[in-house]
């Protein structure tokens, strides 16, 4: 795009009239994603570890609420410095006003939305979603019935692209649009604007490195692309450049899953009060008014152990704020074009040279912590089991289905129904919508019923 003028829009993806009232349409998108059934589910999702009967831990819910938090005070602070820059920008009023009240509720709204195309079980459960593909490769009559492009949807299933689907898709029921956001709350969210053949993994730039939509959205975003004035790459595929709302929400869920998984592992006994001090501590004096002195007298009037990390942690996501806040706004060029390298995070050389040992502690004792491994395990073979019985029956055509197939695609809600005159992959869709839309107790549930492990509404007996 040329200028920040052009970086956002009010227009809404299936509706053409602005609504009147005191809120602004930016903050209409945070509301309706608050009060959706999609959001609520993600309470009952897990993030990193087992959601636990004693000790509190973080969520999909509890997550996607603090990131929104971290994105609204990077984004407050960013609309403010552009809002004062003006005339070196070339804002028109319409522009500073956009900059100076509503990004901050643009960039909220985008971190809310986040996680709300990620299923059951953490990663994993992306993970098996496209293991289950990927197994039936060799089945050539299974693999015709994709085209190439369907099938790399399949086989790698993504939860940012799953994310663009369920708020954009009408589904069966439902009105035209699917949650109706603004373009430019729905453009800040996509992390990876390219079609799944165009990712490149690790080996590739950092929004190709996986991607934002599926086959079955890619004209609903080439139109998104268009309105929001994204830079297209040359090439048969659809690639796009990052729009620069995308390394706000980037940063704020780099923040917080970074400081915050370190949190919930000293809650539950995995690091001790002193380690997580002492990795701590480096980051809270990124901030140049921050000192050592000042935090340990503050931190000696604390004596609930829970209560000096939570200070701590609050310290450390308000340096990285910082820290990300300058980063973007010394290279505002570059997010304009879709130039800039990597993320707001990692391009940081000081900052990345902190977090490399809490990034390493982390994967080391969080992410192959026995507990979170197990879920893991657990989880891909929930998520498995399901999709085995839904697909199957869902591909059989009518007429061959037996009674086990017929009650099975009964269980599914009637907006993911799918009309029997669709493809096979938009099939796979309907049954990856409801499955994907699952939460943790709700898949573990229906594996049982559907196993004979458990009868519905009887328990599992002592």
């Amino acid at each position: 795009m040329e200028n920040w003028n052009q970086a956002y829009s009010a227009h809404r993806f299936g509706t053409q009239s602005l609504q009147p009232g005191g809120r602004s349409e930016y903050e209409r998108d945070w509301d309706r994603i608050v009060f959706s059934s999609p959001f609520r589910r993600l309470q009952n999702k897990t993030q990193v570890f087992p959601l636990p009967q004693e000790v509190f831990v973080h969520n999909r819910l509890t997550h996607s609420l603090e990131v929104a938090s971290v994105g609204r005070s990077l984004a407050e602070d960013v609309g403010i410095y552009l809002s004062n820059n003006r005339h070196s920008l070339a804002l028109s009023d319409e522009s500073v006003e956009f900059y100076r009240y509503h990004l901050k509720h643009v960039i909220a709204s985008a971190c809310l939305a986040h996680d709300l195309g990620n299923p059951a079980f953490g990663h994993s459960g992306e993970d098996a979603i496209s293991q289950y593909f990927i197994d039936r490769n060799a089945d050539t009559a299974f693999r015709s019935l994709f085209t190439d492009a369907e099938w790399s949807d399949l086989t790698h299933f993504e939860g940012n692209a799953n994310a663009l689907r369920l708020l954009s898709n009408q589904f069966n029921g439902k009105l035209e649009g699917g949650f109706k956001l603004t373009y430019a709350t729905l453009v800040a969210m996509v992390k990876y604007p390219c079609e799944s053949l165009a990712s490149m993994g690790k080996s590739g730039p950092k929004y190709r490195s996986k991607y934002g939509f599926f086959q079955s959205e890619a004209n609903f975003f080439s139109e998104l692309a268009l309105t929001m004035n994204l830079v297209r790459e040359p090439g048969d595929l659809s690639v796009y450049r990052r729009h620069p709302f995308v390394y706000l929400v980037e940063a704020a869920d780099d923040i917080c899953y970074s400081v915050i998984d370190y949190e919930d592992a000293h809650r539950l006994g995995i690091f001790s009060t002193e380690k997580v001090i002492a990795d701590f501590l480096p980051l809270i004096l990124l901030n140049p008014h921050e000192s050592e002195e000042r935090v340990y007298a503050l931190m000696d009037k604390v004596g609930d152990s829970n209560e000096k990390i939570a200070y701590l942690r609050a310290k450390a996501i308000n340096a990285l704020t910082l820290r990300c806040v300058n980063r973007f706004v010394s290279h505002l060029d570059q997010f304009l074009t879709g130039n800039f390298e990597g993320d707001l995070i990692s391009s940081d050389p000081e900052v990345k040279m902190v977090l490399k040992t809490i990034q390493r502690e982390s994967v080391k004792s969080i992410y192959n912590h026995p507990t979170v491994v197990k879920i893991e395990l657990a989880g891909f073979k929930i998520m498995a089991a399901l999709l085995e019985e839904f697909i199957d029956a869902a591909l059989c055509d009518a007429p061959l289905r037996n009674a086990r197939q017929r009650n099975t695609l009964q269980l599914m809600p009637e907006q993911y129904a799918f009309n029997e005159n669709e493809s096979p992959y938009m099939r796979c869709m309907s049954v990856l919508d409801f499955v994907s839309g699952m939460t943790d107790l709700y898949a573990l549930k229906l594996f049982r019923n559907l196993r004979g492990i458990e009868m519905p509404g009887l328990g599992s007996g002592s």
